[in-house]
Order: C-alpha cells, then structure tokens, then sequence
C-alpha cells in the first residue's frame, strides 16, 4: 500500500518568509522528515528574524539557504542547484510582501529566484493580518499566481498574533503536510470506487413550488475532486447545483431524494466508499398538486412523509466504508456522535451552519469523528478541507481494511 501522507521519499524545499508564523515552520519541518520527506530550508532575511536558522538545521538535517550567492554551492548558483534538487517548493508562511514579489516575477532574494528557477510545483501558504489578506492588491496578486498554476494552501480563520479575528492565519502544519500530501496520493485510493452525494434535493410541492434547503454542492464536489486526485474512481450523484463537475469525475445528476436514492442503489455494489456529502431532504410532501396552488386562503397546510434515508440504508445493507456529514446549528458533536452510532457509519464529518457557516459558503471546517477517534479539520476554503478530509478516510479505509 502506498503512504498515505503521500510525502515519504519525496524532496522538499520549505521556504520561509517573514512573519510571526515563521515559528510554525519548525513544526513543519519536524512533520515533514517525520513523514519520511527530506526538507530543506530556504530563508528570507526577515524570516530570520523571527526564527534562526540553527533551528531549522536542525530539525531538517541539512544546512539552511539564505543567501543568494553562496560560495559554497554549486559554483555560486544555490537557486538552480536547490531548483533541480526539489519535487515541491512550499512556502509557508507567505508573507503578502512575498506573494506581492513573486506575482511580479522578482528575484531580488534566493526564495523569489528559487521560485522562478523551479520546474517543480510551487504551494504557497498565506499568513498575515486579515486586512492586508482581504486588500484588493494581495487578492489579485493571488488570483495571478494561481493562475499560472501555483497552488494556495489556505489562509485558515482564527484568532491572529496582532489580536484580531478573522482570515490570514497560515494553515497549521498538520494540514500543509495534508494539503501537499494529497498532490502525490495518486495511487493511495487506486483500484478504489468512490460514491459520493452532494448538492440538495428538491421535493415538488405544485408544478411551480418545491421544499428544499440551502446546500450549494461546494463541499461535495470538493470532496469529490479530492478522491480523484487520490487516485480513485470517482462516481458523483449529485443534486441540483450551478458547479462544474470536477475533472475526472462522473456525474449523475438528479431532483429528488427518491431519485438520489435510486441513483445510489444502482451504483453502490461496485464502490468501496460511500461519502454522503448531500443534503437530503428529511420530508416531502405526502402529495403533489397536479395544478399551481392559488392563494384563496390565508394559510396553507402541507402533509409530508419522511424520505429514504440514503445513508443508512448503504450502512445496514453494503459492505462498504460509509461516511456521513452531519451539518449542525448547535450541539455538534453531541449529535455527530449520535448519528455514527444509531448509522452504524464508518465516520462522520460534522460542520455548523448558518451566519455564514456551512451551506453556500467558500470555506468550512470540519469534525472529523469514528470509533475510538477524533480530528479537527480547521476553517479554510472547502478544497483544503476536502483534501485533509480525503486523507483521512484513506488511513481509516487501509487501517480497517474494507474491501
């Protein structure tokens, strides 16, 4: 079986610049050899200011770079020798000034003409008050860079070192080793199905009107591009949404929770994973009006019966590795537990909605629940999540060994 952090053997270049967040490159660093990656460490100036550089050798193993021309490497060029040395350059923290460089394409430092040097993948991790995250300047100066394909890790939302709130916090070394993990997982879900449900259902109640709920797709269909990238065959069901289907994905798009019902039947026997990321509606209405409903009376009863509960049904009838979202306005573990239990689920992922949490918003946060375990996945956009979320239903399915 392959490593499921996706990092052992390979060779990284953490660079660090300057920020109060440089003290989690420590952490980093330590993670990183710890899952089997050989690091080694490029500084800014400013970086060491924050953290020295005998820290990092020591954690890394090897000798830190943080001059431009260097003597002692290959003949004055330690940005091309590092260059062709890396499998990946992550950039954590990133400071808005480097970011600010690096989309303009300076190389006025050994991080930035690293950078420029590099043909491997380039991740970067954003840390810096949430002011200057949410400045139109730093926004566009990302919006380039990912377009030329460097890879945003983060920023998470928190509690920052300036004592504000908000998002700007550099994503915890836990989820950059996640994060950069997945980009090698492929092969770790190989040979795998996966069936994942995203997106609401609508119930019809007239041929105009129908009951359904707020979901927008975005955290399934994340999820569903996360298991892709693993490695697996992914089969989407998916309600009605506005969303792209993700590269590699198969889509079967349907209305109604008796359709996604359906679609899941017909589909179950040949995965190895079921993820119900969906919002399924609990009620529909018991009839459907053949014609629009008028407004000749103040008030209107509708009778509704309980829908198919997809979930369980895949969990008491197939032999599969299940897990369920419960999305929560308060009580959330309490009723996350619950759900595992009375599901007999594999795992469950639980999130709070509602002021801005949850359904149709960018980023979410996640706690992640099983039998005799417990992770927190912290707020960050709904893509970082999945990929962590995707790297720990990978551990759990080997470690259970589901077929």
């Amino acid at each position: 079986m392959p490593s499921v952090t996706g990092v052992s053997g390979r060779r990284v270049v953490v660079g660090v610049s300057g920020g109060i967040a440089a003290y989690k490159s420590a952490e980093l660093v330590r993670r990183l050899r710890q899952a089997g990656a050989e690091v080694r460490v490029v500084m800014t100036p400013s970086a060491t200011e924050f953290i020295t550089p005998l820290t990092l050798q020591a954690l890394s193993g090897n000798p830190v770079h943080t001059h431009l021309l260097d003597p002692a490497a290959e003949a004055a060029m330690g940005h091309i020798e590092l260059a062709r040395w890396a499998d990946a350059v992550l950039v954590a923290p990133a400071s808005a000034n480097y970011i600010a460089r690096i989309s303009h394409g300076l190389a006025d430092d050994l991080l930035t003409t690293l950078c420029l040097a590099t043909q491997a993948p380039l991740f970067v991790a954003p840390a810096m008050n949430r002011v200057m995250w949410a400045h139109p300047a730093t926004q566009q100066n990302c919006s380039v860079l990912q377009q030329r394909g460097v890879q945003l890790l983060g920023p998470a939302e928190g509690e920052q070192a300036c004592g504000e709130t908000g998002a700007g916090r550099m994503l915890e070394p836990e989820a950059l080793l996640a994060s950069l993990g997945v980009y090698w997982l492929h092969g770790v879900l190989a040979g795998c199905r996966v069936l994942v449900t995203a997106g609401p259902t609508r119930e019809s109640i007239d041929p105009v009107r129908y009951i359904t709920n707020h979901s927008s797709g975005k955290m399934g269909y994340a999820v569903a591009e996360a298991a892709a990238a693993a490695g697996a065959e992914v089969v989407l069901v998916s309600g009605p949404t506005e969303l792209a289907c993700p590269e590699g994905v198969t889509r079967i798009a349907v209305e109604t929770a008796a359709n996604m019902a359906e679609a899941v039947q017909a589909q179950v026997e040949r995965c190895n994973i079921f993820i119900s990321a969906a919002a399924v509606a609990d009620y529909r209405p018991l009839s459907v009006e053949a014609k629009k409903i008028k407004k000749h009376s103040p008030e209107l009863s509708l009778q509704l019966e309980r829908t198919e509960d997809i979930l369980a049904i895949v969990a008491s009838q197939h032999d599969r590795f299940t897990v369920g979202f419960a999305a929560e306005t308060d009580n959330l573990e309490q009723y996350a537990r619950d759900k595992l239990a009375r599901k007999g689920l594999d795992m469950i992922a639980a999130n709070l909605v509602g002021a801005g949490l949850g359904f149709n918003a960018d980023d979410n946060a996640l706690t992640v629940l099983w039998q005799g375990g417990k992770q927190y996945i912290e707020r960050a956009d709904k893509k970082t999540v999945a990929r962590q979320l995707i790297t720990l239903i990978a551990e759990r399915y080997h470690a259970q060994g589901t077929s």
